[in-house]
């Protein structure tokens, strides 16, 4: 979410967006393999699940750093198409794909929801589907927010001293994660 709101405040509405547009898709794409069993393989794991667990992390600290740098490359002069936005939606995706933690609440909380009389499969996808819409609606409200603070940061130092408070608030998020993921096998 400090990533949404990063891209947001520095890209505008538009980069934001594309960035829930790829963690929605990650989401269904993690929700449905664990519907397959492809979670429980990497939770029961201890290689595939650290492996998956070290490389989520690094990818929030690349994140933290790349909202940490200077503007230089961001310039409103830059066009607004689709290949920029193609890159902020790799990006939202790539960070649910290296997520375990959702993998996780895919495998443990969602079959508590289900009935063991009907199919199990089509329950987890429903309920997968129903938590992704949920989840874009909160994620669509932190980017357009945050897209509607942009303006009050129109000098370059304020948005500066934002975008890197919210990079130190990821890297804060990165060690947390770190740290609440971490088990013993």
């Amino acid at each position: 979410m400090a990533y949404l709101a990063i891209v947001s405040l520095s890209d505008g509405r538009k980069a934001g967006y594309a960035v829930t547009a790829g963690v929605a898709l990650g989401l269904l794409i993690i929700g449905i393999a664990c519907a397959l069993g492809v979670g429980a393989l990497i939770t029961n794991s201890e290689v595939a699940y650290q492996g998956l667990r070290i490389a989520g992390v690094g990818y929030l600290f690349w994140l933290a750093w790349d909202g940490w740098r200077a503007e230089g490359e961001i310039s409103p002069a830059k066009p607004d198409g689709p290949i920029k936005h193609a890159k902020f939606f790799r990006r939202g995706l790539i960070t649910n794909l290296l997520n375990p933690k959702a993998a996780i609440f895919y495998i443990a909380i969602l079959p508590g929801f289900t009935d063991p009389t009907g199919s199990i499969l089509t329950q987890i996808i429903f309920l997968t589907v129903v938590f992704v819409i949920i989840a874009t609606a909160v994620h669509v409200f932190i980017v357009t927010l945050a897209g509607t603070l942009r303006p009050f940061l129109e000098n370059r130092e304020k948005r500066q001293v934002v975008r890197r408070s919210l990079s130190l608030l990821l890297v804060g998020v990165a060690i947390w994660f770190a740290v609440t993921t971490g088990r013993e096998f």
